[in-house]
């Protein structure tokens, strides 16, 4: 009962701020509030959301990271990642999808509290390798909001309707430098992850990690080929766009396809 007032309070914080955006983002110039008021708004979720995993996560048995915990903890991350690069870049119309999504983790985490220990409360290798991996997820999924809101203002321009919320946007070679920003970034981590992961576990392709492993490493090879067909050919606008989603899409299978599987249908 001590976690559901704060859960509750968190859900609306971030609902207020995704509902903020969306009036802002229709609106454009002709919003009555700034910018920095949502973002704060969004910060005020963050800190709840983060104190209330905090109780769940960190047990003296070692670290819970089930499926729901696990969601929560990369959303959480990912709306805390874009608020802070909201204060030097123009991106905070992404947590209109990011904060609702954070919002539906600490409802599950409160519908599904049960505990799943995965790693000794000693285990600091494991964590390090953990850590990468939620940034790289975080931020990778960052991109991939930034390539579908890309997708949305390229086909607008391409119609010849820049209208609506489409002049609230920033230009589209600003959009596409920070989403090629946001890969560059995210591929680094899931490097340090996969190697990490090599160092620090004690067989990477184990029965039960094979499928992640595989699946991660296709999606490095996904993001690699991107970025060398950027530098190398100058890859940009929908070709960028589908192999950032694809990339993504391997990546989340690889994470939380596994987890679904193992957690929710073999009950391990």
């Amino acid at each position: 009962m001590t976690t559901l007032l704060p859960g509750f309070l968190a859900i609306a914080l971030y609902l207020l701020a995704s509902v903020l955006l969306t009036v802002k983002l229709m609106r454009g110039s002709a919003a009555a509030f700034p910018r920095t008021r949502v973002i704060m708004i969004g910060l005020a979720a963050v800190v709840i959301h983060a104190s209330l995993l905090y109780k769940t996560l960190l047990t003296p048995e070692g670290l819970n990271l089930g499926i729901f915990h696990a969601a929560s903890l990369v959303a959480m991350t990912t709306a805390l990642l874009l608020l802070l690069a909201a204060f030097v870049e123009p991106v905070e119309n992404l947590g209109i999808a990011v904060f609702p999504v954070a919002a539906v983790s600490i409802g599950l985490t409160m519908l599904y509290p049960a505990p799943h220990i995965i790693t000794s409360a000693s285990s600091w290798q494991l964590d390090s390798h953990i850590l990468t991996s939620l940034l790289a997820y975080s931020i990778l999924g960052l991109a991939v909001l930034q390539a579908s809101l890309h997708a949305i203002q390229d086909r607008h321009l391409r119609n010849r309707s820049p209208g609506g919320f489409i002049r609230a946007l920033p230009p589209l070679q600003t959009m596409e430098s920070l989403l090629f920003q946001m890969i560059a970034v995210g591929f680094i981590l899931l490097t340090l992850a996969l190697i990490t992961g090599t160092l620090f576990l004690e067989d990477i392709f184990a029965q039960h990690l094979v499928h992640k492993t595989t699946l991660s490493i296709i999606a490095w090879g996904v993001f690699a080929t991107l970025l060398w067909g950027r530098w190398r050919f100058g890859w940009r606008g929908r070709t960028a766009i589908r192999w950032t989603i694809g990339g993504f899409i391997f990546l989340m299978l690889a994470y939380f396809g596994s987890k679904f599987v193992l957690e929710l249908l073999l009950n391990r």
